[in-house]
Formats: structure tokens, C-alpha cells, sequence
């Protein structure tokens, strides 16, 4: 359960400024329809870290666990130095919006928005360190939607009033305090 949590609530902080948030933002605006844009991001967002879980599992069964405690705790301070540098949409995930139908743009773009973004390798990372890699996958397709629902709903008038500093050094703080938590071998007593 520790692991849907924290997945969760790491997840939902780092999501807030992220690129797929803000293509959440984009959809939103270009079609006007947040039952199909929220249904794209889960089904998206479940296809692309069920395969980073899967990867964090096998990462897991592969490397020795001194190794392995090691690459998860500077990963996870790696992530935290990461989600202090804000992301920016690129144009060419915007214009798959307009040949596929808002769930179809929604599902292509947010999987490849996702491919080698923070949230991603911190689902690889997550579902390594907790060993629990359905968890973590629903934990971070939680915090993606907790994150990016509100942005389809409300679009840029939610944007402007969180203040991002302060959201991305908590999640900063947050994946900074795993990965210390993990070099320090505090894990085992905490579960993870």
C-alpha cells in the first residue's frame, strides 16, 4: 500500500508543470472535450508505465542489491535535480492532435510524451525500489491523474494561480528524501 501512495503522491507533484501537463492544457483548449483527453492520459499513461514497471522489475531481478540500491538512490537524486528544470510542450506532439480524433491524439501523444520523461523513469525507479511494480503503475497513473485531470477541467486559469516553485522543490524534495532514504540503506525498515 506504501507503494500506491508515495507513487502516487510523488507522481502528482512531478506532473505539475510537466510537459504532459501542459499538452493537457493544449488538448484541452484545441477541443473542448475532457471525457475523451482524460480517457486518452489514463489508458496512455497505464500502457507506458506498465512498461517501465516492468522494466523496474526486471531491473530488479537483474542487478545485485548493493548495486541496485546504489543506482536507485542517485536515479532518485538524479529525479529531484530533474523536476527543478520545468518542461516546455514541443510542436510536434500539439499537431498529432489533429489527425487522430481527441482520444486517439490524446493516447499517441501523452505515450510519447512520456517516452524518457521524469515520470517515467521515476515509475522504473519506484517499481525497483519497492518491488512492487503493480503498485507503483497504478501509484503513478493515479498522480498523473490527479495532476492532469484538474488541467483538463480548468485549463490555463488553474496554471496561473499554483505556484509551480513551490510544487516542483516539494516533488524535488520528495524524490530527494527517497533517494538519501535508499543510499543510506533506510529502506529495509521502512519497506521499500
Amino acid at each position: 500500500m506504501e507503494a500506491l501512495l508515495i507513487s502516487s503522491g510523488v507522481i502528482a507533484l512531478a506532473e505539475i508543470g510537466d510537459k504532459t501537463q501542459l499538452l493537457a492544457f493544449l488538448l484541452s483548449a484545441r477541443f473542448k472535450k475532457p471525457l475523451p483527453i482524460v480517457l486518452g492520459i489514463l489508458v496512455a499513461t497505464l500502457v507506458n508505465h506498465g512498461l517501465a514497471g516492468a522494466l523496474g522489475a526486471w531491473i530488479t531481478a537483474v542487478l545485485a542489491p548493493q548495486t541496485l540500491r546504489w543506482a536507485l538512490g542517485l536515479s532518485f537524486l538524479g529525479m529531484a535535480a530533474w523536476t527543478l528544470i520545468p518542461d516546455e510542450i514541443e510542436s510536434d506532439e500539439a499537431r498529432v492532435a489533429g489527425r487522430l480524433g481527441v482520444f486517439g491524439a490524446t493516447l499517441v501523444t501523452f505515450f510519447l510524451a512520456e517516452m524518457g520523461d521524469k515520470t517515467q523513469l521515476a515509475t522504473v525507479a519506484m517499481s525497483a525500489h519497492y518491488a512492487a511494480p503493480l503498485l507503483v503503475v497504478l501509484g503513478t497513473t493515479l498522480g498523473m491523474l490527479v495532476a492532469d485531470t484538474p488541467a483538463v477541467f480548468a485549463g490555463e486559469r488553474l496554471a496561473t494561480r499554483i505556484p509551480m516553485k513551490w510544487v516542483h522543490g516539494s516533488a524535488a524534495a520528495l524524490f530527494a528524501l527517497l533517494g538519501v532514504a535508499t543510499l543510506a540503506g533506510m529502506g529495509a525498515r521502512f519497506g521499500f
